[in-house]
């Protein structure tokens, strides 16, 4: 097993300027190999946006702010973490109120769970869901805004919605004439790019735009991929800045400080992700209900005599009422595997060939979760991974030379 030596510390230091993606500056990321050990490649000194203060503090001086944020939203000062609301309201920042998204802005919500509007109970700030019936800012939400702080850490999977967030939280910002800022942080699946393109007909909350299920770009990349692109509504643009990192390139392992959502509680889970989220579209669990969210896979319909690892799924934070909860489910414990430079499309295939009743084992979000009705008719007709991956080159081809337009690192 490869050594996860993904322990990153953040510098609060108050240098430079931001940049915001001068074309002479960007270079293409390097893809990192599939045997490379990424423990070579651990980082200790990046500098995430959060703590380029000295940067943005200018930016929002006698500005009316508001915060796009959840429990990911947090810097490293000499004392230890804080939480980026409490630093700027420190800091005298006009912080005014927070917009979440799915998971709320403490992070503890299931996914797919409604989340209430309400106050934090921390700050007394005014607390806005954007998940929902609510996953844009509606123009009275934004009233009395200047400027709109968007610092949500992200995973680098098309399906995670913290992406389609920012694309409805641009959107708004466009429409009302706010500012946004994006405070950059590591891609901890920045390091390669994979999957099918997403075919626009399947677009959906899970997936909005034509980018392949691993994107390899931060979030401030993404957001300049947005704008650049004009995929927001009638191809209108927001007023956009990122506060890019120091000392950070996407060949660069990295370990979170905080799990992002409740079902990603490590750089294990975080990286096995991109694969396993497929059985999310299936009727095999993923984890969830367990101590090894996104490390596991079982179901009590796969063929125990092939699989030889068991666990039952509870109601646990997070997955109060996870998949096959209180059944034995059947599968694999994928905790200890190697750290992956591609998607892992074995291990669905291996459930789906060795399932009982194969007319019953995808769902109709898979094609949403694969942004394509392709991969589902590949495995139903025994192609194998190889030919899968082999069909997915072109588009990863063609995103590729489009990606290296919007690199800042």
């Amino acid at each position: 097993m490869i050594k996860r030596l993904f322990k990153s510390t953040f510098l609060f230091a108050f240098i430079g300027l931001v940049s915001c993606g001068n074309a002479n500056s960007q270079k293409e990321s390097t893809t990192v190999s599939e045997e490379k050990d990424l423990a070579e490649l651990t980082s200790e000194n990046i500098i995430i946006g959060a703590n380029r203060t000295e940067t943005y503090l200018p930016m929002l001086e006698g500005k009316s702010v508001g915060l796009v944020g959840n429990q990911s939203s947090r810097i490293e000062t000499e004392s230890g973490y804080i939480h980026l609301v409490d630093s700027l309201l420190s800091l005298e920042v006009n912080l005014k109120k927070v917009f979440a998204p799915e998971h709320g802005f403490r992070g503890t919500a299931d996914a797919g769970e409604a989340i209430e509007d309400g106050k934090d109970a921390e700050t007394g700030l005014p607390v806005i869901s954007l998940y929902g019936g609510n996953k844009k800012p509606k123009p009275e939400q934004l009233e009395g805004l200047d400027v709109l702080i968007f610092d949500l850490q992200d995973v680098g999977a098309r399906f995670y919605t913290y992406i389609s967030s920012l694309h409805y939280v641009m959107e708004a910002c466009a429409e009302n004439d706010i500012q946004l800022i994006v405070f950059d942080r590591p891609n901890p699946n920045g390091h390669y790019l994979d999957g099918p393109i997403l075919e626009m007909e399947n677009k959906s909350f899970v997936g909005m735009h034509p980018i392949p299920t691993v994107h390899g770009l931060t979030m401030g990349e993404y957001a300049k991929m947005i704008n650049g692109e004009k995929w927001l509504k009638d191809g209108i643009q927001c007023e956009l800045e990122v506060v890019e990192m120091k000392n950070y390139d996407h060949s660069l392992s990295y370990e979170l400080p905080v799990k992002p959502s409740p079902n990603l509680p490590n750089a294990q889970s975080i990286n096995l992700y991109p694969s396993l989220c497929f059985f999310e579209g299936t009727n095999v669990n993923a984890g969830r209900g367990t101590d090894k969210q996104f490390q596991v896979f079982g179901s009590p319909y796969l063929d125990k005599s092939y699989f030889d690892y068991s666990y039952t799924p509870e109601s646990k934070d997070g997955a109060k009422n996870p998949k096959h909860l209180g059944k034995t489910c059947y599968g694999r414990d994928l905790s200890d595997h190697k750290h992956l430079n591609k998607i892992n499309l074995e291990w669905l295939i291996e459930a789906y060939q060795n399932t009982e009743d194969k007319d019953k084992f995808f769902n109709a979000f898979f094609t949403k979760l694969a942004g394509t009705t392709k991969l589902q008719q590949q495995i139903e007709e025994g192609f194998s991974a190889e030919e899968i991956r082999e069909s997915w080159k072109p588009g990863l081809a063609e995103f590729s030379e489009k990606r290296k337009k919007y690199l800042l690192y």
